[in-house]
């Protein structure tokens, strides 16, 4: 499924993307966190949660297939739906950024910390 991606902004080891999937936009959370839902909280503002569309969650653990994973949430988007992925090791968030078109970028370290 090919999709664009645009960097909407750096979070702490973390990055807000728009990306457009068959001609329609959605907002994705990409962080290095924990995979606890508690941490959706700190990543997605409040007026996320307020809008029409659903907050998809999903944990990719290093390992983990982070294409299947990314592409199986993607499969089940609704216009105005957010997705947060929650990458609990290095080598997960860079797999995910890499599935959506990003680079870990040039101020973080391959271990996800910044420099």
């Amino acid at each position: 499924m090919p999709l664009d991606s645009q960097l909407i902004t750096r979070l702490d080891q973390g990055l807000v993307l728009d990306i457009t999937l068959e001609d329609l936009p959605f907002r994705v959370y990409v962080a290095q966190r924990p995979a606890d839902v508690e941490q959706v909280a700190g990543l997605v503002p409040a007026e996320q949660f307020q809008g029409d569309g659903d907050v998809h969650v999903a944990a990719i653990h290093d390992g983990d297939d982070a294409s299947e994973q990314i592409q199986d949430v993607l499969f089940n988007l609704n216009p105005g739906d957010a997705i947060v992925f929650l990458c609990t090791g290095p080598q997960a968030y860079a797999d995910a950024l890499a599935e959506l078109g990003q680079a870990p970028g040039p101020d973080t370290a391959v271990d996800g910390t910044q420099q």
